[in-house]
């Protein structure tokens, strides 16, 4: 059973259970897919994967920068939906690039990468209707908030997203009020995000991602940096997107938190492939493996685990 938050945080949890997640107020908006009248806009589709279609495929991708430092070397991946994926390794292993590519922020030297049964590629997303539906289906949460917040105030924050997928003002504003409520950020709606504390920063982060209502959410390190009380407020939003039908891809070194965060793990070496798959608790389990991966030191005491 989750450890209930303190009274002050209540609030906040209690906005988060999966049953406001698949209905928000009176739109109805969340998991199922958008309307007919939207679905022009959005690109998207209004139909949910089933749990055992795949819907993210990487194979043998490899990436350097500047043309010399690798990043990933011969990296393959399948995602399902509703799956929780985490991927577990060391600074500079190759975590964050997959993520960027994933969402189509960067692209592989070589290799393929096809999400929702379509090629992503640079050509591909260079079609206005591609770039809208692949956009309004992945979400991404960076590491750094003050990345990707920009707006003079928290609520034109959230509008920007669904206005450049041209949805209606009146739905749109509907859905932002749904998501200030969800993540407990009434009180600062109007606030400008510089002004904000680093866990405020990162609610106003996700919400930009959850008012598109993507399927798929990829999130950077979401407890980095953060207080511990703000910490489980997040991993149980994650639980929570995940138990509402959200597809969850995610980087992290919290190893405490990993059965919490994922259905499967995803472990990258030092020299950027991938060293292991397995469930969290036959990771947490193979001391010689988090070892090789630099993800413990040699006198790193970690509770027992039991292999499932």
């Amino acid at each position: 059973m989750r450890k209930s938050l303190p009274s002050r945080d209540r609030r906040a949890v209690t906005c988060i259970s999966p049953s406001l997640l698949r209905y928000s107020g009176q739109h109805c908006w969340w998991v199922s897919m958008p309307s007919p009248d939207e679905e022009s806009t959005s690109g998207q589709s209004c139909l949910l994967p089933s749990n055992d279609e795949l819907i993210l495929k990487c194979a043998d991708l490899r990436y350097q920068y500047l043309g010399r430092f690798d990043a990933l070397c011969g990296v393959s991946l399948e995602v399902s939906a509703g799956e929780k994926v985490a991927l577990i390794g060391a600074n500079g292993c190759g975590k964050s690039t997959l993520l960027k590519i994933l969402d189509g922020l960067m692209f592989p030297d070589s290799g393929t990468y096809a999400a929702f049964g379509e090629k992503v590629t640079e050509d591909a997303l260079e079609d206005e209707q591609m770039n809208m539906g692949f956009r309004s289906r992945i979400g991404f949460v960076f590491q750094n908030s003050d990345a990707q917040v920009f707006s003079p105030t928290v609520r034109d924050e959230l509008a920007f997203g669904p206005l450049q997928l041209g949805l209606d003002r009146h739905r749109v504003a509907a859905r932002i009020e749904d998501i200030l409520a969800l993540l407990g950020i009434a009180d600062i709606a109007d606030r400008a995000p510089f002004q904000l504390s680093g866990g405020q920063k990162k609610r106003v982060a996700i919400g930009t991602v959850l008012v598109m209502n993507p399927e798929v959410l990829l999130f950077d390190e979401p407890t980095a940096a953060l207080d511990p009380r703000t910490s489980e407020w997040l991993t149980e939003l994650i639980e929570d997107l995940a138990d509402a039908g959200k597809t969850i891809v995610l980087a992290t070194h919290d190893l405490d938190s990993l059965d919490r965060f994922a259905d499967r793990c995803i472990v990258f070496g030092e020299d950027h492939t991938i060293l292991a798959e397995a469930t969290p608790a036959a990771v947490l389990a193979d001391r010689e493996l988090l070892l090789a991966a630099n993800l413990i030191h040699a006198r790193t005491r970690l509770p027992v685990q039991q292999p499932e």
